[in-house]
């Protein structure tokens, strides 16, 4: 998908930043200064612009002091709402990929792009490192980039109800999202969780493990590899479940289709409760009878590509994989050499 081609003159970003970190603050202010400079409209979240030492004036106008050091027009603050990033092209997201999530629950509604500057560690989800600001401003400024639609998920938890023991009843207590993966874990370190984990409507085996991971193309790279799950290229279309920890014959991480729906259960009868974490930041206490549902998402979440680099190199760069000895580049140019040549011959 390509970037929006809009004639309006109002062209409108949204930048957030992990302000807790001094260099991420730099980077943000950097941001700022450069886009305003270029006739780009700001917005901020109210909490981050007061922690970039941004004085916010009654006309939603702002000055840089600390960080900036001049003053902009025209920037609006709003607070960390669903539709925080609604109106924007492009949200700018500074950070790692922790940040990058924070980030998506304020643009998934509104279908806005996130594009990440990584100050993290791996950051998987950022296509900019923090030394590409002059390319990724100019992308921005004049719309060379394209983005893409990731699959998320969508979960709800249930819980038993108590209708006189008349027959099992459950009740939907809580429906959430995630981009990266849902993660039934064990609330208390000493007891393992009993779940029993369920694959279209069908039972497919009982576990007692640390815990249970769900997770999307896009988080296979995140807890669900910590897991020991597969990696699953982000053009694939898929649903993960990986056990952690399991103690059981059969605790092997399953890659099912987009439309399977893939449930877990923490057993009733059990000590053990449990807890849904939902990209480490969305939680729901779990009481054994708990039942937890997982779909695929209604609502993907779209991030912005600068490169058209294929998904392999950057599984290379970003886990620094040792590659040396290929020699597919140089037959490719064997073979390239010798085509010209022959062709070279029969004229």
């Amino acid at each position: 998908m390509t970037s929006q081609q809009t004639g309006s003159a109002d062209r409108r970003v949204l930048v957030i930043a992990h302000t807790g970190r001094k260099d991420a603050r730099e980077v943000a202010a950097e941001f700022c200064e450069r886009l305003h400079a270029a006739g780009m409209s700001l917005r901020l979240l109210a909490d981050e612009a007061a922690e970039l030492g941004l004085e916010i004036g009654l006309e939603i106008g702002l000055e840089i002091g600390r960080e900036i050091g001049r003053e902009l027009a025209g920037v609006e603050v709003v607070g960390p709402r669903a539709d925080a990033a609604a109106g924007c092209e492009v949200v700018v997201v500074i950070g790692g990929d922790g940040t990058i999530l924070r980030a998506a629950e304020l643009a998934r509604e509104c279908g806005t792009p996130l594009l990440g500057v990584n100050l993290g560690h791996v950051g998987f989800l950022a296509e900019a490192e923090s030394d590409d600001v002059d390319s990724t401003i100019d992308a921005i400024v004049h719309r060379r980039y394209t983005s893409e639609e990731r699959l998320t998920l969508d979960v709800e938890v249930y819980r038993d109800v108590d209708n006189g023991g008349v027959d099992e009843a459950k009740e939907l207590v809580c429906r959430t999202w995630a981009l990266n993966e849902a993660s039934v874990e064990k609330a208390a370190r000493e007891r393992m969780l009993e779940v029993v984990v369920e694959v279209d409507g069908r039972p497919l085996s009982r576990w007692g493990c640390d815990g249970v991971v769900c997770a999307t193309p896009t988080g296979s790279t995140a807890y669900n590899f910590s897991a020991g799950g597969p990696v699953v290229w982000p053009g694939v279309e898929a649903l993960l479940m990986v056990p952690i920890s399991a103690h059981a014959l059969f605790a092997r991480p399953l890659v099912v289709a987009p439309t399977s729906v893939l449930a877990v259960e923490v057993l009733a009868g059990t000590n053990g409760s449990g807890v849904l974490w939902c990209d480490g930041r969305r939680t729901v206490e779990l009481p054994p009878g708990a039942r937890i549902e997982v779909r695929r998402g209604g609502t993907p979440v779209r991030l912005v590509r600068l490169h058209q680099a294929p998904f392999t190199d950057r599984l290379v760069a970003k886990f620094d994989l040792p590659v040396s000895g290929w020699r597919g580049a140089a037959e490719r140019r064997r073979r390239s050499a010798g085509g010209r040549a022959e062709g070279g011959r029969r004229a």
